[in-house]
């Protein structure tokens, strides 16, 4: 197995990755270009906009092979695509692992534990399971008849559409999920590769293409760099003739620029980043081991991914009440909750490979008064807890990161509902009870995801994600209608 990429000195002596654009079986290697990534990594790729062509998939009809594959052929291989993913024997995967070290905000032990999931992620029965509950197989393989109350008869379909993905970096799982979603429904595929996990895409579209380079599967992943904003490029990317949805993940400014591509005949699916929180009711207080058992559960949603996750939480509401009985027991909280945040296994959970100077310098000011807010931990930049001792969040909350959580106190519920807004997504729950008398209002005003406090990290992809079903948008919903009978 050849190394997807290999290093080389740039005239600076940094050391720079190269990475291949892959489209339609082809292996594009002409280096002309050059990028920065994040924390400092560097790597060069093709010219995108020389290699258009190849890249974009101008001709509907040579969608066909796709169909000329069963739903049962096309999981076999992607489990035998996900066994190929063994990190420690796939050279791919290995620069991509490499790459992301440098390149993601993810620390060694964190980025290791996600691929080694990789292969997981591609189980014959986890993808079935998605196909199943988000679509339903027999309308990706057959058209599937209703008689309607008129007497007409409608067989409606799902068929793939010709897709771009502009894919987050912060987990190098999105690369995977976004192959199998992809895959799976018999869409051609173009990934645009982030600039912090440039290369996991790569890696597994290039072991695609070393285990069957013509495979109609293969020939409809293509993954290639270029810069976002390139107008040039854009402009002649972003066409009907050639794209038919768009599915993004980004903030506010990438998908504002997005839009400017959208209009009839391309349908935007928008993935943007989302605030993750946390509701902790008066039973948490019940007694000393419920309370260590509440404040490790806390810990991993709010250190998993190292805080780099959209379903990481940052803002904690906690039912202690707001007298001086109630502050000593949110404090008391803080404190296990950060002995448990700093105590997280290392596959799980790392001090940040670099914390914000800004939020280190908020962070310090607010140690300096501790009538409105306490800081535990933070010093050695390994995470910390900020305990408000009054009802409300410290103003920077949304700025979070770095292993760095909120606990708020509150006395009534619903001051945690009114909190939540069309950017939050997932909302940890203690206890489980807790969840049934709140969770519709928590919907109403704009979550999204509602679990058991200590698994939001556990996302799946055979559920609904932002409040939407990608999978069935990723597809065409087709019909014929039949009003006579032969």
């Amino acid at each position: 197995m050849q190394t997807v990429m290999e290093k080389t000195k740039s005239t600076q002596d940094l050391e720079e990755y190269e990475i291949p654009i892959i489209a339609r079986g082809k292996i594009i290697e002409d280096y002309s270009k050059s990028f920065g990534g994040r924390y400092g990594a560097a790597f060069r790729t093709p010219d995108a906009k020389k290699y258009l062509k190849d890249i974009v998939l101008s001709n509907p009809s040579t969608l066909k092979d796709l169909y000329d594959l069963s739903i049962e052929e096309i999981l076999d291989f992607l489990e035998d695509l996900g066994q190929h993913l063994v990190l420690n024997e796939n050279e791919y995967l290995k620069d991509a692992y490499k790459l992301a070290l440098e390149a993601s905000g993810l620390t060694h032990g964190v980025l290791l534990t996600t691929y080694s999931v990789l292969p997981t992620f591609f189980s014959k029965g986890a993808i079935r399971e998605m196909l199943e509950k988000r679509i339903g197989i027999e309308y990706l393989e057959n058209w599937v008849p209703t008689k309607m109350n008129d007497g007409r008869t409608v067989s409606v379909r799902a068929f793939g559409a010709r897709t771009i993905h502009v894919i987050a970096g912060n987990v190098p799982l999105v690369a995977a999920g976004t192959i199998i979603r992809g895959c799976s429904t018999r869409c051609d595929s173009i990934i645009k590769l982030p600039s912090n996990d440039p290369l996991t895409a790569t890696a597994i579209a290039r072991t695609m293409h070393e285990m069957e380079p013509n495979h109609p599967l293969t020939k409809h992943v293509c993954v290639a760099y270029w810069k976002g904003g390139d107008i040039e490029f854009e402009t002649s990317f972003y066409r009907p003739a050639n794209i038919e949805k768009i599915i993004a993940w980004g903030g506010y400014a990438s998908i504002k620029h997005i839009t400017k591509y959208v209009g009839p005949g391309i349908d935007l699916i928008t993935l943007d980043p989302k605030l993750s929180t946390s509701i902790i009711g008066a039973d948490a207080f019940q007694d000393e081991l419920t309370l260590r058992t509440v404040a490790q559960r806390a810990a991993i949603d709010v250190g998993a991914f190292n805080q780099e996750a959209c379903v990481n939480s940052r803002v904690i509401y906690v039912q202690s009440g707001t007298d001086d009985e109630g502050i000593q027991n949110i404090n008391q909280l803080g404190a296990y909750l950060y002995y448990a945040l700093t105590n997280l296994p290392a596959h799980i959970s790392t001090p940040p490979k670099s914390f914000d100077l800004g939020l280190k310098a908020q962070l310090d000011g607010l140690r300096m008064d501790d009538d409105f807010f306490r800081v535990i931990g933070g010093e050695q930049n390994e995470g910390a807890v900020i305990v408000s001792q009054l009802d409300e969040p410290v103003d920077f909350s949304q700025n979070l990161c770095g292993r760095v959580v909120n606990l708020v106190p509150i006395d009534e519920l619903q001051q945690a509902v009114k909190s939540v807004n069309a950017y939050t997504q997932t909302i940890g729950i203690f206890p489980e009870k807790l969840k049934y008398s709140i969770r519709d209002d928590l919907i109403l005003h704009g979550g999204q995801r509602i679990v058991s406090l200590g698994f939001a990290p556990t996302a799946n992809l055979a559920t609904p994600q932002d409040a939407i079903e990608p999978l069935r948008r990723m597809c065409k919903w087709v019909m014929d209608e039949s009003s006579v009978s032969d």
